[in-house]
């Protein structure tokens, strides 16, 4: 009697699976290699350094908006918040003899800790108002955004705040091993937020009120109390960034952070989080944060003007939606 033997095939990667799960990945690559032939100065250690200085301000930005967008929010506050950190932690870290903090300048820790609370504060402000009060994020963290804006003119009376003192400015130009400070901020910020999402309880609740918030209320989880934690992560990481800034710079403008929250947003798009909540990786948002800051650095070498990053990344942001729109309706 003959047998017939059935053979089990594991799954083919097809071209398009491997597209959808690479696909930031390889454009990054193609990025790089590309912008090598044209530019003999793009593939070289001090820009690359730059490159990675640059984005790790939108870096720690995106990864803060992940922790919001994997809930299915939004916050457009955090270039505010970046803007009203910088100046509240600059005026506790500044010399000049026109500051009117009493004392300064004070330890510089303790600066870039006020500058944080500031910003977690305010995150929160925003979260109280979501979770709490229904108002969607769009309208909540709009508000925060033009009110961020008012009080960090107000705080500064429309005026930067300059000579900043060397234990402060070290966060943003400061060197360890040869490569710049920033640049371990933005790989620790990974490293933690990498670790919350994946291996703790609430990153497992973060991803669960983000795909069915009802299912999540009926399990029990707190979901109010989720959507107000990750405002307060994202205001507290605009206030890393807005210190970062600020001692890049050596003074706080309260002009920063301008349409910063529109690179976040496209970074952790690009890097393949649904804006519909629940589904992404802060290591996809780290690739799409550098594959702005990869193409804002190679058009600046090759003499492009600036208007035109901007449509780019605005044509990037719209076919990055239409794949996720496209992904979700297949599923």
């Amino acid at each position: 009697m003959e047998r017939n033997e059935q053979t089990t095939a594991g799954p083919r990667l097809t071209a398009g699976a491997i597209a959808q799960k690479y696909g930031i990945l390889i454009a990054l690559a193609l990025a790089c290699v590309t912008l090598t032939f044209i530019s003999e100065n793009f593939l070289t250690t001090r820009n690359i350094l730059n490159v990675l200085r640059q984005t790790s301000i939108n870096g720690v930005l995106a990864i803060g908006m992940t922790f919001v967008i994997l809930t299915r929010g939004i916050d457009l506050s955090v270039g505010s918040l970046v803007a009203l950190t910088g100046v509240v932690a600059s005026s506790f870290a500044t010399t000049a003899t026109t500051g009117f903090i009493p004392g300064a300048p004070w330890p510089a820790l303790l600066a870039i800790a006020i500058g944080l609370v500031v910003g977690m504060a305010c995150g929160g402000v925003s979260g109280t108002i979501v979770a709490r009060f229904r108002v969607p994020a769009f309208v909540a963290t709009l508000g925060m955004l033009s009110a961020a804006r008012g009080l960090t003119l107000l705080y500064s009376g429309g005026r930067p705040i300059p000579a900043l003192s060397e234990g402060f400015r070290w966060i943003g130009t400061g060197s360890l091993f040869g490569v710049p400070v920033p640049i371990f901020v933005l790989l620790g910020t990974f490293a933690v937020a990498h670790f919350v999402l994946t291996q703790t309880r609430f990153g497992r609740h973060v991803y669960a009120v983000g795909g069915n918030p009802h299912a999540a209320k009926v399990s029990g989880l707190p979901v109010n109390g989720i959507r107000f934690a990750v405002y307060v992560i994202s205001g507290g990481l605009a206030g890393l960034a807005g210190i970062i800034l600020a001692a890049r710079t050596g003074s706080a403008l309260p002009q920063a952070g301008i349409a910063y929250e529109l690179d976040a947003i496209a970074a952790v798009v690009i890097g393949g989080t649904s804006l519909a909540g629940g589904i992404g990786r802060v290591s996809g948002t780290l690739i799409g944060a550098l594959l702005i800051g990869v193409m804002n650095n190679g058009l600046d070498l090759l003499g492009v003007e600036s208007y035109y990053q901007q449509v780019i990344k605005g044509v990037l942001i719209v076919a990055a939606v239409m794949m996720d729109r496209s992904k979700n309706k297949q599923d």
